[in-house]
């Protein structure tokens, strides 16, 4: 069973809309703990794939891929341009832009 810091991670990253990105460290924000970005890369790691996230759609703060080209940057660039989200000449995502913040924390339950 998953900790409840993982499970609101996990609920953070199903919420991220077609189109839209945002960072590692927003996510750990949204899910209750503003320095957990490396928990952030740890769930997309061991669980994207397990339950069905949205894993392209979180970059790192200054709006790029964190993945090596061979490592899935290719794939990851590919899903969040078929989303339509752009990149500029130095494969940078405007946050401005694209960045997704929702008003609210993310709230569990209810």
């Amino acid at each position: 069973m998953a900790s409840p810091f993982t499970q609101k991670i996990i609920e953070t990253i199903r919420a991220i809309p077609e189109g839209r990105v945002t960072t590692y460290g927003r996510v750990a924000a949204l899910a209750g703990n503003k320095r957990g970005a490396r928990q952030v890369a740890r769930v997309l790691h061991s669980s994207s794939r397990t339950e069905n996230l949205p894993w392209h759609r979180v970059i790192n703060r200054e709006g790029r891929i964190s993945l090596g080209e061979m490592q899935g940057y290719d794939e990851q660039k590919r899903l969040l341009l078929a989303e339509g989200v752009r990149f500029d000449k130095t494969d940078r995502i405007d946050l401005e832009r694209f960045g997704w913040r929702p008003l609210e924390p993310m709230v569990t339950g209810a």
